[in-house]
């Protein structure tokens, strides 16, 4: 009886070492905190409300091909930044905010609108987060995740460090399998551009019935990324195998060439490495704002700011656009975006000694409430400020999800930028939970998939 008492406390002490966090901190999640770790009360004066809830799953009509109605288009902005205003701003902004108002300041503003904490997820989503917190651990110096099982979703809704906070973006909720055709464009001085067109798809090992468990272990999601647009480009295709521990296991990825009509391995696919298609204007890891592993940076957690966000982008999300109503010179039609004031986690990732990374320091801003990155600020080897990324963010209602309308990466230096994302002129937005095999995302399929 003595042995089998010792045993069970060995183990509860066991389990206790392992938890991320306390039964009695974990137990804050839907109480003093949302269920995915946000502070529920709004701030001093007001001008971040409670959340109590998000908006619901019919908070406004969805048409035929999926886009969704603004829920607050009758609103309009409480007041507008520009480069005449941007001082009296500035303890609400970005330093890459502040520099775009520099950089174009008869054009670049920021519309301020009430703010509304739209977010919320599925009850399984918030199970999965709970469990989490109770039994996620950071291994491998922060670059693996231990007892990261079932849902994997939000691995530390409870965050200690700065790597964790950016783990929570990284493993986010993206409405499980989910297809989209989206639009990028790099804009030259003039604001004249070629439209990229991706088809893409995104799909989750826990929603494909037919995975093989052992081999997806070590995998958080499979990507595959077509090009159908221009016709220099159509035929192109991508495949990712997102491995949660890229230092055990580095990133897989596979390239169809249309032109050779051959599949190859693309180890290029990965940290700074040029982004599809991008004109040299982002990296891999640029793409969804920060993807990929975090090894080669240290991150280091400054706290919590309030800081005015693009937020419940809808209005650029709109059918009735067309993408020439977007892209402008220099930047994106700013009379199109929303911001809103919002508390986000500062975390600042600098390169280890014993790396290397075309950026040397990223100053990111991540939204309490969806976990989404929503600025970066990108600084070269000099510690100058090179790029600014902005993620314009919706929530999709009828399926809760948070999601980015279209993403931005300014180059300051070179004065051109890319836009990724659009879907406006397509004929469907997101397709949420599309049935997966596990033979889609192999590299034999892919051959399949290029079409020139």
């Amino acid at each position: 009886m003595r042995k089998t008492i010792a045993v069970l406390a060995l183990s509860l002490l066991a389990a206790h070492v392992m938890a991320a966090v306390s039964p009695e901190e974990a137990a804050k999640l839907g109480t003093t905190l949302t269920p995915v770790g946000a502070e529920k009360a709004g701030n001093a004066d007001g001008s971040i409300p409670a959340w109590t809830g998000g908006i619901p799953k019919n908070a406004g009509a969805v048409d035929s091909k999926g886009f969704l109605a603004d829920p607050f288009a009758g609103e309009k902005p409480l007041f507008v930044i520009t480069a005449a205003t941007v001082d009296k701003y500035k303890d609400k902004l970005s330093d890459g905010q502040v520099a775009m108002f520099k950089r174009y300041p008869e054009t670049y503003k920021i519309p301020v609108y009430p703010s509304h904490r739209t977010v919320n997820l599925p009850a399984d989503i918030y199970e999965s987060i709970k469990r989490s917190a109770l039994n996620v651990k950071a291994i491998n110096d922060g670059n693996g995740l231990e007892n990261f099982t079932g849902n994997r979703y939000y691995a530390f809704p409870i965050p200690k460090n700065g790597v964790e906070v950016l783990w929570n973006h990284i493993t986010r909720y993206h409405g499980g399998n989910l297809r989209r055709i989206i639009t990028q464009a790099t804009p030259q001085t003039n604001g004249s551009y070629t439209p990229i067109r991706f088809e893409e798809e995104v799909a989750v090992p826990q929603a494909i019935p037919d995975i093989d468990p052992a081999k997806a272990a070590n995998v958080l999601s499979y990507f595959k990324q077509s090009v159908t647009a221009p016709a220099r480009l159509a035929g192109n295709v991508l495949l990712v195998h997102e491995t949660l521990d890229q230092v055990k296991e580095p990133r897989l990825a596979w390239i169809y060439n249309a032109g050779q009509r051959r599949v190859r391995r693309a180890p290029q696919v990965s940290y700074d490495g040029p982004g599809t298609a991008s004109d040299g204007l982002r990296t891999t890891d640029n793409f969804d704002m920060f993807s990929g592993a975090p090894d080669r940076y240290d991150w280091k957690l400054v706290g919590k700011k309030e800081l005015y966000i693009p937020y419940n982008s809808y209005k650029l999300d709109s059918p009735t656009l067309k993408y020439d109503d977007i892209i402008k010179a220099g930047h994106i039609n700013q009379d199109l975006t929303r911001y809103e004031l919002h508390r986000v986690w500062e975390v600042v990732g600098t390169v280890k000694p014993s790396e290397r990374h075309i950026y040397a320091k990223r100053h990111m801003y991540i939204d309490e409430d969806s976990w989404q990155v929503a600025l970066v600020d990108h600084y070269d080897g000099r510690g100058q400020l090179w790029r600014v990324a902005e993620g314009h963010a919706q929530f999709y209602y009828d399926h809760q999800v948070p999601a980015y309308t279209v993403e931005t990466l300014y180059d300051l230096i070179a004065g051109r930028y890319l836009a990724l994302g659009m879907k406006n002129e397509e004929k469907s937005s997101f397709v949420f939970g599309f049935a997966a095999k596990a033979a889609d995302y192999t590299p034999a399929a892919l051959r399949s998939e290029g079409v020139r």
